[in-house]
């Protein structure tokens, strides 16, 4: 101990957790009137950082007025039942951290903390909050989650400065009128967990506000007033009584996350598909259909919609991929409204794309309805991406060439017949494409030499892509293989060459048996054989164990292996066939 006491005086900084202490030792609060005769005194600093986190303290000596020049105090995760005093003399105090102690009561002199910047209380007994808080007018953040506080005082108004609050898991019936018209500098406001019944109306003016969490309450409304929270990126208001979203919510620009889960909503607004949300969770409401408008928010990643009496959606679409799930909403929009949006689409979101690119290197026109290859697309010589999935287009221009840098062409969904190969040539940093869902003709015998980089492939649906087996062995890099809906009677030989194959997928084909060359395939993570005339598999695919990790068989008339075993998973087959290898 005398040793850190040293310390501190040279420093300035005291750190005593985690040492089982049960109360503060009084040299800390004498710091010092310690000071020896070897101690060159004109060198000692006054303490200004004292740390007790995580001991058994129980309480804290007035004394504490003694070290006036306090700046950070951590007492969290003690026994403390209250705060002396004297904790309002100390007038350079910033961060004061009680959490996790037993403290019922913050003492009045707290506002006489006037520096206060930071204040964390929470995992407490608290049932309210001094009105002279309201005194410490530098307080930016205010942690009092998980009390028993039922109220906040009307004082807080003075704390403008207020950017983050926090009372989850409090009793708080309301938040004032007047409290949040005050604190127009709150970025993040936490109010999940208690008994709210609604959302003040002058949350309007918190255009600061990027995180607002409310889920868990008895909220039965949102007020109009919420498009004035132009900064909001990330919304919750799950396990709450909603019964409508008011349309003024499509105006959130920055909305990334939007949380409704848990609610009685009968309907999702047409208006707040304008949004450019990357989570929407709408699971276990009442909705029994939803606008085909919603399809258009293609940003979309996750759409969460279990647990809502969906009529008009297959359980398969509510269920499935998210993009698939916006593709067939999209499909039943009218011819006019579709056109209108793409219209939009081609004069605005290309021009945003490609401005997006300069710096991204990537280039994104996804269902634009486009039947030509964009000059965005070739202009910048630097991109390393273009997703061109989902159009009309039916050939790549030559110029298409000049993107040396290319790396990754998802033409995905297209109408491309020809192999571009004299396009393809040029692209010598290639390594991923795409041309899954296009009606390609045959693919030439030396096809793929114009790409011997390639690590990723899918030519899915393409079948009649393969009739003259292009040779595989020219892309001897290729990790990942997509051969799905191919009409494939067999598997292609020279495809067995490629020792660096960890996906592959000859799914949906016409598939009777399966080649024991595959046991050479030995960095195969995942294996694709579903909904093929397989009635065996080769023992020699046991081998593959413990690379291999997803093996996909349902779908095939398979007779040699038991069903229990199936329904066991990829171990438990891949286990069996190499039991019933000849013991060499």
């Amino acid at each position: 101990m005398d040793r850190l006491l040293k310390a501190a005086r040279a420093s300035g900084s005291l750190n005593l957790s985690n040492r089982s202490l049960r109360e503060i030792p009084n040299e800390v609060y004498r710091n010092l009137e310690g000071l020896g005769e070897d101690d060159k005194w004109w060198e000692a600093v006054e303490l200004q950082k004292l740390i007790l986190a995580h001991n058994e303290i129980e309480s804290i000596k007035e004394d504490i007025r003694n070290l006036p020049l306090l700046t950070v105090l951590n007492l969290s995760h003690n026994r403390l039942s209250e705060l002396p005093s004297a904790i309002g003399e100390l007038p350079q105090l910033k961060l004061l951290d009680v959490s996790f102690n037993l403290i019922h009561k913050i003492p009045d002199e707290i506002g006489s903390a006037a520096s206060l910047v930071k204040f964390d209380f929470s995992n407490n007994q608290l049932k309210e909050l001094p009105g002279s808080l309201g005194r410490c007018l530098e307080l930016s953040e205010l942690k009092g989650s998980n009390n028993v506080i039922s109220s906040l005082p009307d004082d807080l108004a003075n704390c403008s400065k207020l950017t983050k609050l926090d009372m989850e898991g409090n009793k708080l019936t309301a938040l004032p009128e007047n409290l949040i018209s005050s604190w127009t500098m709150l970025t993040e406001l936490n109010a999940s967990k208690n008994l709210l019944i609604g959302i003040p109306f002058s949350i309007g003016g918190l255009s600061r506000l990027i995180r607002l969490d409310l889920h868990q309450n008895k909220i039965s409304s949102i007020p109009s007033s919420i498009m004035g929270c132009h900064s909001l990126a990330e919304f919750y208001l799950g396990n709450n009584n909603l019964s409508t979203v008011p349309v003024e919510i499509g105006m959130l620009s920055h909305l990334g996350t939007l949380d409704l889960h848990s609610n009685q909503l009968k309907e999702y607004p047409v208006e707040a598909c304008k949004l450019v949300l990357l989570v929407l969770d709408l699971s276990n409401n009442s909705l029994s259909g939803l606008p085909p408008e919603l399809g258009k928010m293609t940003t979309l990643r996750k759409l969460l919609l279990t647990g809502n009496p969906l009529r008009t959606l297959r359980s398969s679409l509510v269920t499935g991929p998210t993009s698939a799930l916006l593709r067939f909403l999209r499909s039943r929009l009218s011819e006019g409204e579709d056109s209108e949006s793409t219209v939009t689409k081609k004069e605005d979101v290309i021009a945003k794309a490609s401005r997006l690119s300069i710096t991204s290197k990537e280039l994104s026109l996804e269902g634009m309805g486009l039947t030509a290859v964009p000059s965005e697309v070739w202009e910048s010589g630097e991109i390393v991406k273009v997703d061109l999935s989902r159009n009309s287009i039916e050939e790549l221009p030559v110029e298409l060439s000049s993107c040396v840098s290319l790396q990754t062409m998802i033409l995905s969904r297209n109408k491309i017949k020809d192999w571009p190969g004299s396009i393809l040539k040029s692209l010598s940093n290639l390594s991923c494409l795409k041309l899954d869902s296009n009606p390609l003709r045959q693919i030439p015998s030396d096809g793929f030499q114009a790409v011997p980089m390639l690590q990723i492939l899918d030519l899915s649906g393409n079948a009649a892509s393969l009739l003259d087996g292009p040779a595989f062995s020219s892309v001897p890099h290729l990790q990942e293989l997509y051969l799905r809906r191919m009409q494939l009677s067999e598997v292609p030989s020279d495809l067995l060459r490629l020792l660096q194959l960890r996906i592959l997928d000859l799914s949906q084909n016409s598939l009777q048996s399966i080649p024991v060359g595959f046991k050479d395939l030995t960095s195969l993570v995942e294996l694709d054989l579903s909904n093929n005339n397989i009635s065996a598999l080769p023992p020699e695919l046991g081998l593959l164990e413990p690379s291999l990790q997803a093996l996909r068989l349902d779908g095939n008339p398979l007779r040699s292996i038991r069903r229990t075993i199936l329904d066991k998973g990829t171990k438990a087959v891949l286990k069996y066939l190499k039991d019933k290898l000849p013991e060499q």
